[in-house]
């Protein structure tokens, strides 16, 4: 094996995955880094990066006084902050070692009920207030909405990896992060919607025969 230690100091990094490996949440076995596990939170970490995009958006129309004077915009980077900081919470618990998966904390490194049933509320809330495609729609009306889309695209790869992984991990299986992901998935769609119609624009249909919606 080469010798991993670093000729300086540095604060972030160690060398201790020149190897290919990496360490997981409360200690245990190093693990590759192309591990199912590694993979499936690594995507969450992807989700969060591409929903700093919209959230980036929303402070420069922010600083553009757009959300001034679009009150339905206003409350939506607040929105996207929680859920950047709920996939953190996502991200512990798949990094979890399984066999000391009962030092997790609900909310902190563990998806909590409350998670859910907040994601849950949201949707409704939010798809109350908006005009739902009938058909497929092609991501791209607005940066804000790609942002969103673009998180949503990759949260389900995500969710790919967390369910194939949960064959392979029972604790996982029973675990609220499932739902979660699904839910939230759900909420990003709808999401990029209402963002799309806060800023009065008309999701185009993915077949090229079929007319735009108009919004409300």
């Amino acid at each position: 094996m080469p010798d991993n230690r670093l000729d300086y100091d540095s604060s972030v990094a160690t060398g201790r995955g020149d190897d290919g490996t990496t360490a997981l949440l409360f200690g245990g076995d190093r693990v590759y880094k192309g591990d199912l596990r590694t993979e499936a939170y690594g995507a969450v970490d992807e989700a969060v990066a591409a929903l700093g995009i919209a959230r980036a958006e929303l402070s420069v129309m922010a600083q553009d006084g757009i959300l001034d004077a679009n009150p339905r915009l206003r409350r939506l980077g607040e929105l996207v902050l929680r859920i950047q900081r709920e996939l953190f919470v996502v991200g512990a618990e798949l990094a979890t070692n399984p066999e000391a998966r009962s030092k997790a904390r609900d909310g902190a490194t563990r998806v909590s009920a409350e998670m859910v049933d907040g994601m849950d509320e949201m949707l409704q809330e939010v798809e109350a207030q908006i005009t739902l495609p009938q058909e497929f729609v092609v991501p791209g009306e607005t940066r804000l909405s790609a942002g969103l889309e673009l998180g949503r695209t990759i949260l389900r790869r995500a969710e790919r990896r967390a369910v194939t992984l949960s064959l392979h991990d029972p604790g996982l299986a029973d675990s609220r992060l499932l739902p979660y992901l699904n839910r939230l998935a759900d909420l990003l769609w709808v999401l990029a919607r209402f963002a799309e119609q806060a800023e009065a624009h008309h999701a185009t249909a993915a077949r090229p025969d079929r007319a735009r919606r108009t919004t409300p």
